[in-house]
């Protein structure tokens, strides 16, 4: 799906989510960019590539529409007091990986629920 774009130079590495214990499906995070401005997004799904684990989210604020199909991938990692913090993805190659590992998965989805409407078992 081309229409995943990464957002995350806007906003600020390392936000602190240390009242969650773990990040998990529907939950909503409030991230801070680079103006002081809070944006509202739902926690999509968490994947692994390369041994490192990557929240995807998606904005939940009412907004452009097109704004709303994109989602953001932060990467997950805990800081020196292990709180689980998100960080902006700084390496262009770790991120074309992540998203193309993104995009496979959601293929794979679309695709169990195409078989799935075909077989009467």
């Amino acid at each position: 799906m081309a229409d995943h774009e990464h957002k995350g130079e806007h906003l600020h590495p390392g936000h602190d989510h240390d009242e969650h214990e773990h990040l998990s499906e529907d939950e909503v995070i409030t991230l801070v960019d680079e103006d002081g401005k809070e944006h509202q997004f739902a926690l999509l799904d968490v994947i692994e590539v390369d041994e490192n684990e990557y929240a995807i989210l998606i904005p939940t604020e009412d907004g452009d529409a097109e704004e709303a199909d994109e989602a953001v991938i932060l990467r997950m990692e805990e800081d020196e007091e292990g709180n689980e913090v998100l960080v902006d993805i700084d390496d262009e190659s770790e991120f074309e990986r992540v998203a193309t590992a993104w995009e496979e998965l959601l293929d794979e989805e679309d695709g169990l629920d195409d078989d799935d409407e075909g077989e009467d078992e």
